[in-house]
């Protein structure tokens, strides 16, 4: 494969994998109630090449990521957006400041 194929081939995959489908859920209806599901989505890709006396070679690759962020509740005429709540995001932020503040209080006494 020529490394334009092979650019050619990531970029339609990217394409495939970074949808509106990616970002919003199919609608769930009950009781007249509309809930659309909705996330953070992120990619990222990236290639190179290189040769050398004895070697040549050439890479590629692509990554995404997703995570929910909230869904929009329809009542009727009204639409209300409820945040997705990431517990354990807010535990680790929480636990990374404690360890910054105890490094520094410690630092702090010593000095």
């Amino acid at each position: 494969m020529t490394d334009a194929a092979g650019v050619r081939e990531l970029v339609d995959k990217a394409k495939d994998l970074i949808t509106v489908r990616q970002v919003f859920g199919d609608p769930i209806e009950k009781e007249g109630v509309t809930v659309i599901p909705a996330a953070h989505v992120r990619g990222g890709g990236g290639g190179g090449g290189g040769t050398s006396d004895a070697d040549s070679g050439s890479g590629l690759g692509f990554g995404i990521s997703s995570r929910p962020s909230g869904s929009f509740v329809i009542r009727g005429d009204q639409v209300e957006w409820q945040p997705a709540v990431d517990v354990t995001r807010i535990v680790q932020t929480f636990a990374a400041v404690l360890i910054v503040f105890l490094v520094f209080k410690r630092r702090r006494k010593s000095a």
